[in-house]
């Protein structure tokens, strides 16, 4: 436990988990598309969708997409910052069976044209879990380094991994492995302790059978 678990965190209010939380759910959906998000479907569940517009969740998410922090005196703006950014968005509700109350799925096209669906949740305080990209479980945070390695589902991919951190002396803290079927699609998460150089991000991204990397440094 730190300090921000008891007095939470720095914020435009009103609520850590419905306003600071979702600013951070839309940032961290901005990080792992990898560029500059143009169009996106935000559906809002449970208590989100029922109590987040008094609360400012649909602008807070809004805000975190255009790279604001929960700390950003312009949150309450974001709509307006949004159209004359040329970000194009629409907000629902959503309902997503088994998922937390303060819940969002984020459907965000960035203007690299890559497509990226997003299912977080705020969980208080100003932490995020993010449960699910492209229908794949991950389950992690992005408090700490977050490498997200989106590959086939193919002998040796693990092994390249786990050795390029090795070769630049990052310690793996946590991994989680998932897939949609065998011989599928893949996910790795790899939290480590310390951060992953670009360059061993790069090497990652040209490895045959990798589809996509994403990395978190654990400050968004």
């Amino acid at each position: 436990m730190n300090i921000f678990d008891i007095l939470g965190p720095v914020m435009v209010g009103p609520s850590s988990s419905h306003t600071a939380g979702a600013v951070r759910i839309g940032l961290l959906t901005k990080t792992l598309l990898g560029s500059r998000p143009i169009k996106a479907e935000i559906g809002l569940h449970g208590s989100f969708g029922d109590t987040g517009k008094g609360h400012g969740t649909d602008r807070a998410i809004v805000a975190g997409l255009l790279g604001m922090k929960p700390d950003d005196t312009r949150i309450p703006d974001s709509f307006s910052i949004a159209e004359e950014a040329g970000l194009n968005f629409s907000i629902g509700t959503a309902h997503i069976p088994g998922a937390h109350p303060n819940t969002a799925l984020l459907n965000v096209e960035g203007e690299n044209k890559n497509l990226l669906e997003v299912q977080a949740s705020s969980l208080g305080g100003g932490r995020i879990m993010i449960n699910k990209l492209d229908g794949i479980t991950v389950n992690c945070t992005g408090e700490c380094p977050t490498l997200i390695v989106h590959n086939l589902d193919q002998p040796g991919h693990v092994a390249e991994v786990t050795s390029t951190l090795a070769h630049k002396s990052v310690n793996i803290a946590t991994m989680q492995l998932y897939r949609d079927k065998r011989g599928g699609y893949a996910v790795m998460v790899v939290e480590t302790d310390q951060p992953v150089p670009a360059d061993a991000v790069k090497w990652l991204e040209h490895l045959e059978g990798v589809i996509k990397v994403t990395y978190i440094n654990g400050e968004e």
